[in-house]
């Protein structure tokens, strides 16, 4: 048993019968996959730094330019991007000083706003578009065979289905 293993097991009122601890390689394997996502994420967010983006702001970038009108209603993009309504807000706040979106009000609904794509933001978006892809490809994609792509991709897709279905469970 690994050292947390012990300090969780004894201080957990149920027991450490109840409790399936990860095998040996299960926790390396799981640890593993931590360090990738981290690492990845740092290292693209890095690379994002000198066209003075965030991941996250990327990340809207993206979401708003696959969306019709190159809008989406704030609720909803909040959702898309896993982010706070208030989080959102404040992110949305600062990519609108720099140009790149724009609150625009919702026909009908008062208290609903878009994010809109401006022109800024499109033109960026396609500017910087190809050194992501490319970043993603060197330090992720190029990694792997591409029976190796078809399996993680097999394995994978049914834990994203899985996460998704409980996004909107408390």
């Amino acid at each position: 048993m690994h050292s947390t293993e012990t300090a969780v097991s004894s201080s957990h009122p149920r027991g450490e019968e109840e409790t399936p601890w990860l095998s040996a390689r299960e926790q390396q394997f799981w640890r593993a996959h931590l360090e990738v996502s981290r690492l990845l994420d740092y290292q693209l967010g890095r690379e994002l730094q000198p066209h003075n983006l965030a991941s996250n702001d990327y990340e809207i970038l993206v979401v708003l330019s696959e969306s019709p009108d190159r809008r989406m209603r704030m609720t909803d993009l909040a959702t898309a991007t896993l982010q706070s309504k208030s989080r959102l807000s404040h992110q949305i706040t600062r990519m609108e000083n720099a140009g790149l979106v724009l609150r625009q009000d919702c026909p009908g609904d008062r208290r609903g706003l878009y994010a809109h794509l401006t022109e800024q933001g499109w033109e960026t978006m396609q500017k910087v578009a190809p050194d992501h892809v490319r970043s993603v490809r060197h330090h992720f994609i190029d990694r792997f065979t591409p029976e190796q792509i078809d399996a993680m991709y097999a394995a994978l897709a049914p834990v994203a289905e899985h996460l998704r279905a409980l996004r909107g469970r408390a």
